[in-house]
């Protein structure tokens, strides 16, 4: 399991011109799920997202995390964080979970995050054409492999 975090200021998901989340303190997190992820995958993942400190103290140091900010979260499912470039210059996207698996591990996500966080994770639409907004703060993004804890 793949997330890139980008600390926002703002961000917002729209599909068909109808805004599905927007979150303004916080992180715009993209979600990308192979076959081979589990639960365990998941519950690290989500637990790292969550206590990722890199917001800025009264020093300006990245010291706090998203509970220290009253940051929240959208979250985007994203199977192109899985695209094999390898070879020529059409991307493959063999190591993406298909959907009968990466949806459910999706809600998951957002049920786990949810719970952690102690208050509603705003989203995307699965497998939708969506438009995403952001102003990223910093810029700070954060690239997390669940395949790589060590």
């Amino acid at each position: 399991m793949r997330a890139v975090l980008q600390r926002v200021t703002q961000a917002s998901c729209t599909v068909d011109g109808d805004i599905t989340g927007q979150i303004e303190t916080g992180f715009l997190v993209l979600l990308g799920i192979e076959d081979a992820d589990t639960n365990e995958d998941l519950d690290w993942l989500a637990q790292k997202i969550v206590g990722m400190r890199v917001f800025g103290d009264e020093n300006g140091m990245m010291n706090k995390a998203l509970a220290d900010v009253n940051g929240d979260i959208l979250l985007i499912s994203q199977f192109t964080l899985f695209a094999s470039t390898k070879k020529g210059n059409r991307p493959g996207f063999t190591r993406a979970a298909r959907p009968d698996i990466a949806i459910p591990l999706y809600e998951k996500m957002i049920e786990k995050l949810s719970t952690l966080m102690g208050k509603k994770i705003q989203t995307g639409i699965f497998g939708a054409d969506m438009k995403i907004a952001l102003v990223n703060d910093g810029p700070v993004t954060i690239l997390i492999d669940s395949k790589n804890k060590e």
